[in-house]
């Protein structure tokens, strides 16, 4: 499999920085982005690289000439023109008889490729593009996929006022099927999220990897700090998914937002003080900030799956203008007391995802490689106290919602709220 670096843009936002140095040569922990990248590659077997170049290309040549000092072979194509991020993959289709991946040379990284590999293959995709979320979605075009992972929508900024999507974030890291070719124009300036993406997703089988990896682009003088700081404590390579990553799994109702009972009107959700705090403190430590809950208004048919995801949205927006994230979100429709004539008898059902069993929490287990025994559940009732414990999780109670006052569940700890719960966790 061919690797291709887009590495040709000028850098306009870095000012001086970039002036004789471009943007992909910057140095992260004394070796430059495209070399961490390239290492990556080689790591996983991929050792044909081509680097599409414009701006000061001769700086990279110059130091990584065929990649034999590196251990791969890389070849060259120079844009007379910056084409953005698609035209010069149209300039060397012959190059690409099989799958190949693009990856933007902006970009610090360290993930688990192997796994994405996986993923594409068994999808069957025409074209997976790698997903994350991030704290400022608000100023993000997003994409939305589907419960098969397909994608469904593309949501470019500037955003609607008032509306709510999922905070899942074009990474730029892809891996393509030679078919997506058709579909560029040779010699047409262009990008694959602003303008391919959103005009063939339904033509082509177009799927989302979303991971909670190290990604991050160097694109700002802030971000290059931020990321040169994550490097030298380890953190690039600690996220990626091979490695066991600690959790704070959180209910939603009477934690993140007010209990009002069976919540199913979308203007009846509201933050709770201080929620997008506490998780934009997890945001900044090393643990995943994950929601497991019941919802059973599903099954009582108050609301439909669409409607209930439509909530999640506006969660997951609310706390983006916070800047703050949630790596998951897991919901049990169902309820297992059947015979109430507005039921929905598809969701009412007995089943291992609803609290207190552990079933999504398994199912999270599987998605991110979790360490159970560095992990914690927050909850306000007695099912999730249960399910914590069943899960081998450390467990604690906070006392917003119904306040953790069934005593015959005691969770390990108890707090006045998130805030409190999550700022113990960080501490300790």
């Amino acid at each position: 499999m061919k690797a291709l670096i887009l590495a040709g843009g000028k850098g306009a936002r870095m000012g001086k920085i970039t002036k004789k140095n471009p943007k992909p040569m910057i140095k992260i922990g004394g070796f430059p982005t495209l070399e961490h990248q390239i290492n990556l590659f080689k790591n996983y077997n991929i050792k044909e690289i081509i680097i599409l170049t414009h701006h000061l290309s001769e700086v990279i040549e110059r130091y990584f000439k065929n990649g034999s000092e590196f251990g791969v072979k890389i070849t060259y194509f120079k844009e007379k023109n910056p084409l953005g991020t698609v035209g010069g993959i149209k300039e060397i289709e012959k190059e690409l008889r099989e799958d190949f991946i693009v990856l933007y040379g902006d970009t610090m990284l360290d993930i688990d490729i192997s796994r994405l590999l996986t993923f594409h293959r068994e999808k069957n995709s025409d074209c997976t593009i790698v997903l994350h979320p991030n704290d400022h979605p608000y100023d993000s075009d997003l994409v939305e996929i589907d419960n098969n992972q397909r994608v469904v929508a593309f949501h470019p900024k500037p955003h609607e006022d008032n509306g709510y999507f999922r905070n899942l974030v074009n990474a730029g890291f892809y891996v393509m099927s030679p078919k997506i070719l058709k579909y560029i124009k040779k010699g047409v300036k262009a990008d694959f999220g602003k303008d391919i993406f959103p005009k063939i997703f339904k033509k082509i089988a177009l799927y989302g990897y979303n991971t909670a990896e190290y990604l991050k682009d160097i694109g700002t003088p802030e971000r290059i700090i931020e990321v040169k700081k994550d490097y030298r404590k380890g953190k690039t390579r600690r996220l990626n998914r091979s490695n066991k990553r600690k959790t704070i799994f959180m209910d939603r109702d009477g934690v993140i937002n007010k209990k009002i009972g069976l919540l199913y009107k979308i203007e009846d959700f509201e933050l709770l003080p201080n929620a997008s705090k506490a998780i934009k403190k997890i945001n900044d430590s090393e643990f995943l900030a994950i929601v497991i809950t019941n919802q059973p208004v599903v099954a009582r048919s108050l609301c439909s799956i669409e409607e209930l995801e439509m909530i999640h949205k506006k969660m997951e927006t609310l706390l983006g203008k916070e800047g703050a994230k949630l790596d998951a979100i897991y919901y049990c429709p169902h309820h297992p007391d059947k015979g109430f004539p507005e039921e929905n008898p598809k969701y009412k059902i007995e089943c291992d995802c609803r609290k207190p069993k552990t079933g999504l929490i398994e199912k999270a287990e599987k998605d991110f490689n979790i360490d159970f025994k560095d992990s914690y559940f927050i909850g306000d009732s007695f099912r999730d106290i249960l399910c914590g414990k069943n899960a081998g999780l450390t467990t604690i109670g906070v006392r917003t919602g119904d306040g953790c006052k069934d005593r015959k569940v005691k969770p390990d700890y108890l707090f006045d709220d998130l805030y409190g719960a999550v700022n113990f966790i960080t501490k300790k």
